[in-house]
């Protein structure tokens, strides 16, 4: 197959760590244009050609400028959370494939202009959600997929890690400092529920019906900011944002979300069937007939049964997805691997001009909670329904094209 030619919009650090991962896949892809406002960015962005040893691409400073370059094929667009949507749907009116970076939707309008974008042209639009290609996460689908959960019930995620030095980085225009400041609601959705949505066959079966959003006060960063002498600051964002999802197939998700307080990184991974569970801060498993469990008496003499947790570890050698059973002993790229499984998905599409593992419904069904959870908080904790953005395609959807990289089947 030819190799795909990217273009990469938004030259800050996440664009550094993307192009580490590219240029690890050797030859499957070259980048032939780069494009920043800042000339700064540029010069510093190009200069990473040189260190790499590939030649450099060609700089824009304007982004449809780039998108006019008939030497991309698609574009990666680690941008802002308020531009790269936009970016996405200018890049898809042009033909090209785009993949963007995570984060939450200020509105559902700009979702629907992305489906419609993708829908009208043909083109799609992927999220780079690393999560997904978790060695876990993805062997735990395995495994749904095998029926070894049983009817899938109960799903918990999140994201939960202490980034309270964002409460004295306002001033620097951070942008997500910037969105904790003044926002209010779960910011950082899709690393906990992209997977989560991926085992539950949203969109493909199943979709997100309705949810229900509750804030703490807010402490952490106000006080993150009190120890470097900004007293003059209020978050917004609370502590603790816990949101639960309704499913159409009885399915429930709950949702934390807390970046302001000292604790362990944690995506708070739970997925409950009728005859298994994986919980990922215990680091386990536990399915019916192949975890321990045992029979004993108590105090007075009655027996009962006792269940031992699985580590995750003991199951790789029967359970571990295809594409990790191909990766593992040859793991390169940025967040232990996850980085380059999705590029690779990602450029695989564009070759051969299909869908996306990660699809633009998933990318709206995802990215809306954000906005729609900050309703819900608005308005006491109430119910907000969640759009159907396949329009009823979620009932019986057409069928994908076997790929390695597949979110929905294992091939």
């Amino acid at each position: 197959m030819k190799q795909v030619k990217i273009g990469i919009i938004g030259l800050g650090g996440r664009a550094e760590t993307l192009l580490a991962s590219i240029v690890a896949l050797s030859g499957e892809v070259v980048v032939t244009a780069a494009c920043d406002f800042s000339q700064q960015k540029i010069d510093h962005f190009l200069g990473l050609f040189d260190k790499y040893k590939i030649k450099r691409p060609k700089a824009y400073l304007r982004h449809l400028d780039l998108l006019d370059d008939k030497n991309v094929d698609a574009v990666i667009v680690p941008t802002s959370w308020n531009s790269h949507i936009q970016i996405a749907c200018d890049a898809m009116k042009k033909g090209k494939y785009a993949a963007i970076e995570v984060g939450g939707a200020a509105s559902c309008d700009e979702l629907w202009q992305l489906v419609h974008a993708a829908e009208s042209t043909g083109v799609s639009c992927m999220m780079l959600e690393n999560c997904c290609y978790g060695r876990n996460e993805l062997m735990v689908m395995n495994m749904v997929r095998k029926g070894l959960f049983g009817e899938l019930i109960y799903c918990e995620c999140g994201y939960e890690h202490d980034l309270s030095e964002m409460g004295y980085r306002t001033d620097s225009r951070q942008e997500r400092a910037l969105h904790n400041l003044h926002r209010n609601g779960e910011l950082y959705p899709t690393h906990g529920l992209g997977p989560i949505a991926k085992i539950l066959k949203i969109n493909r079966g199943n979709r997100f019906l309705t949810l229900t959003s509750t804030a703490t006060k807010s402490c952490g960063f106000d006080l993150a900011a009190r120890k470097k002498g900004i007293n003059n600051v209020h978050f917004n964002e609370a502590d603790i944002v816990v949101t639960n999802i309704k499913c159409a197939n009885g399915e429930v998700i709950t949702m934390t979300h807390g970046v302001s307080l000292p604790r362990p990184y944690s995506r708070d991974c739970r997925v409950q069937g009728t005859q298994g569970i994986w919980l990922e801060n215990s680091n386990g498993i536990y399915i019916e007939g192949i975890s321990p469990r045992y029979c004993k008496l108590d105090v007075a003499g009655n027996p009962y049964s006792t269940h031992e947790w699985t580590p995750v570890k003991d199951l790789y050698e029967r359970f571990d997805h295809p594409i990790w059973q191909a990766y593992r002993n040859n793991v390169v790229g940025g967040h232990g691997g996850m980085d380059s499984l999705a590029l690779r998905a990602f450029f695989d599409a564009v070759q051969k001009r299909t869908t996306p593992p990660i699809d633009v419904y998933d990318v709206a069904a995802w990215m809306c909670i954000t906005c729609l959870s900050e309703q819900s908080i608005a308005m006491g904790g109430l119910p907000v329904p969640i759009p159907d953005f396949t329009n009823g395609k979620w009932v019986c959807r057409e069928e994908e094209l076997p790929s390695k990289w597949s979110l929905n089947e294992v091939y």
